[in-house]
């Protein structure tokens, strides 16, 4: 299977005009096995309470009832199960949990958009694309800050972009290339399956569940139409200047090295979002002067030191390296580190009467994939901060554990020493 869905990713690869008639056949028992097979086992349950394990028990039956009912059009996706997780704000993203069954159908559903459109995607679109990454998104922004003419940047945020894709336009964009009712019809059930929230049935009008399979590609081909290929094809040839955007699924930055420039496509993209149901949080979204030249220009204006913008968690700002010449710099972002750090905090309190052994466990576990991430040069400072709240918070709680203090100072430095925290280390280079 995996070989035809690469024949036609090479079919759209050379045939930039071709449009696919017949890709639904496709979505058959091979591939739902192959989908089965690679599916997260671990993953919370739909409204139906079905777990991998129990879907898989009876397989073959149950994926030869599936492809029965999507070959005769009777394949009827159920309501996703609608939770809200917190956010570091006060508020909550709304998270939409499918069942096993449908989860197999929106995998299958996306290798197949994947393969028919991955080779269209442009290169400055980074999130939730094969052999990319955030760490690949942040060098591209790197690369624009620091060695094109960038002057101005533009920092957008768009409001609740899952919960308002629009889904005609959804339809729209994929029947510009998969012309197959067959593929039709299942993103239309997909996106109209509705969802339970509080043991009530919710239709769904706009909007592409978070948590589903299909919605980070379905993101990439809105994004891609409404953003992307706009920018590349239609405003940037206008531009007096430089002018460069990097992506990442509905987070992206802009820069521009004429003020005007930047400030006429901003005001193009407010109403080209409009005309496809978005909305440009306007308190998040921000034109400031930054780059090569900023802190020069702003200090002859007798105006503070350049703005910072923050992007894919890290706030970026205008510094030297150690010979004096212009580099951008990144640190984690308050908001991030902060919220991080209220997270580690309460886990810590919950797990104060197990065995240090397990506790220094889990939270190495924490700290490694934590410096995965944040691990990126220039960025050590905000990598000890977080190691050192780590490190006190665990002080504070093993000395909670009862009316006596089980620690001085330099008892617990000893116990750091037979059950170590994993040190900060950067581990991505931004030049690499």
């Amino acid at each position: 299977m995996e070989t035809k869905l690469a024949r036609i990713s090479q079919l759209s690869s050379e045939n930039p005009g071709m449009v696919f008639t017949s890709v639904g056949h496709l979505i058959n028992k091979e591939l739902l096995k192959e989908c089965h097979r690679d599916m997260d086992g671990s993953k919370a349950v739909g409204i139906d309470g079905i777990t991998k394990e129990e879907y898989g028990a009876n397989l073959e039956e149950n994926l030869n009832d599936l492809v029965r009912r999507l070959k005769q059009k009777a394949y009827k996706p159920k309501p996703a199960r609608r939770v809200e997780i917190p956010k570091g704000n006060g508020k909550s993203r709304p998270l939409s949990i499918y069942c096993y069954e449908d989860k197999l159908v929106q995998e299958a559903l996306r290798r197949v958009l994947e393969a028919v459109f991955e080779p269209h995607f442009y290169e400055e679109m980074m999130g939730f694309r094969p052999g990319r990454s955030c760490h690949m998104a942040l060098r591209k922004l790197n690369g624009m800050l620091e060695k094109e003419k960038t002057n101005w940047v533009l920092d957008a945020d768009i409001k609740g972009f899952f919960d308002h894709l629009d889904h005609e336009w959804i339809v729209k964009f994929i029947e510009s290339r998969i012309k197959d009712p067959n593929i039709t019809r299942l993103i239309r059930r997909m996106l109209k399956a509705g969802i339970m929230k509080d043991y009530q049935y919710e239709e769904t009008e706009e909007g592409s569940g978070q948590g589903s399979v299909c919605s980070p590609v379905i993101a990439n081909i809105y994004m891609h139409y409404v953003l992307v290929w706009w920018f590349k094809e239609k405003i940037r040839p206008f531009m007096k200047g430089y002018a460069g955007l990097v992506v990442y699924a509905d987070d992206f930055v802009g820069c521009f090295q004429y003020k005007s420039d930047a400030e006429m496509f901003y005001e193009h993209l407010k109403r080209r979002m409009k005309h496809f149901g978005l909305e440009l949080e306007e308190s998040k979204t921000r034109l400031i002067e930054f780059g090569r030249f900023a802190e020069r220009n702003r200090e002859a204006r007798g105006e503070r030191k350049p703005e910072t913008f923050t992007f894919l968690g890290f706030t970026h700002y205008c510094s030297h390296g150690r010979t004096g010449k212009y580099r951008v710099k990144r640190k984690t972002s308050k908001k991030k580190l902060a919220k991080k750090s209220k997270e580690i905090n309460a886990m810590i309190k919950d797990m104060r009467f197990q065995h240090i052994n397990r506790i220094v466990k889990k939270l190495n576990e924490i700290l490694v994939g934590y410096y995965h991430y944040y691990g990126i040069t220039d960025n050590s400072r905000s990598l000890n901060s977080f190691y050192n709240v780590v490190r006190f918070r665990l002080f504070y709680w093993l000395n909670r554990r009862s009316q006596r203090r089980s620690y001085t100072k330099e008892g617990y430095k000893e116990l750091l020493k037979r059950f170590p925290l994993a040190q900060p280390r950067i581990y991505v280079s931004i030049y690499g």
